[in-house]
């Protein structure tokens, strides 16, 4: 089984894990997936119309003060700082100076506008590269998390494809349907729409990957590792600090990972082994009690009659 990263089919201004580093992501049930991307379809009044979804990508692509300048510095006279607007970056995200007038609030700093020159003063002494930090992250529109967005036209209907996920926000944003709107962080789905959600997440996500490199894996084998990964109500790992760490067999819990530590953490429990699984059975070299393991044959030793040997 050969599994690679490739970038996302078709698209090569987007970068999504797959192949087996998005497998171990899913089974080892990440918080965070190293590219988090999510797909967000369009409402009928929007999804036809390609300024209409463009209108709507503007909307959710996270726009923070820096992205909308051309030079930001520290002045040497006032200490505070000076921003100098890109006219075609705000064009270009829709965003007008008068927005950026109602929006940009900087506690302890008052703001003037001249032109396109932004001037952030503190009315205050504070640390000038701390007043810098604050003022680039300092965020004028979009949904946090979404740092890239791509609109894409798939089977007739414009569908927006993004670099970072924020469900529960998204969500809320005018224009979308949220029946179809997805991401590819199951925790995150997990949190906003409930563990049911999840552990179709969970299916999907991973017989995606296994489909796209050709692997013909039955689906109810994946569906049994998301129903035992969501069975608590949580999304927990397959691994030592998952499903595996938690198993009532010592035996099976070492013949997973870290063999001697669990073996002398049982021994100083004094816990005891019912060798009811497969893993511990064959460990000790006896029957699995699965099939015509679990069926034992008796023969009478009673000696027949003469006449019934007759």
């Amino acid at each position: 089984m050969t599994l690679k990263t490739f970038h996302y089919a078709g698209v090569r201004e987007q970068n999504v894990t797959l192949g087996l580093p998005r497998l171990i992501e899913i089974v080892d049930a990440r918080r965070t997936p190293s590219t988090p991307i999510m797909t967000i379809y369009l409402d009928d009044e929007h999804k036809r119309n390609k300024q209409r979804a463009t209108e709507v990508a503007r909307r959710i692509l996270y726009t923070s003060l820096s992205d909308l300048a051309a030079s930001m510095y520290i002045s040497p006279e006032t200490g505070g700082v000076v921003v100098v607007l890109d006219e075609n970056i705000m064009k270009g995200r829709n965003i007008a100076l008068k927005d950026l007038v109602e929006v940009i609030d900087v506690p302890n700093c008052s703001v003037k506008f001249d032109g396109n020159t932004v001037y952030i003063s503190p009315e205050k002494e504070i640390d000038t590269k701390r007043l810098l930090a604050r003022v680039s992250e300092f965020h004028v529109k979009g949904v946090s998390g979404i740092g890239r967005v791509l609109l894409t036209e798939e089977e007739g209907e414009w569908v927006i494809r993004t670099d970072g996920s924020n469900l529960s926000k998204i969500l809320e944003t005018p224009g979308i349907d949220p029946t179809r709107t997805t991401t590819n962080n199951v925790h995150e789905i997990a949190k906003t729409l409930g563990i049911e959600a999840a552990r179709n997440a969970l299916i999907k996500e991973a017989s995606n990957v296994l489909e796209e490199q050709g692997l013909d894996v039955d689906l109810r084998h994946i569906m049994l590792v998301s129903d035992i990964m969501t069975a608590t109500g949580d999304v927990r790992q397959i691994g030592r600090h998952g499903i595996s760490g938690k198993k009532a067999s010592v035996l099976a819990r070492a013949a997973f990972e870290i063999t001697v530590p669990n073996i002398v953490e049982a021994a100083l429990k004094g816990e005891s082994d019912g060798l009811k699984g497969v893993t511990e059975n064959v460990i000790v070299g006896q029957p699995v009690p699965v099939g015509t393991g679990l069926v034992d044959i008796y023969m009478s030793a009673v000696q027949a009659s003469s006449s019934e040997a007759d």
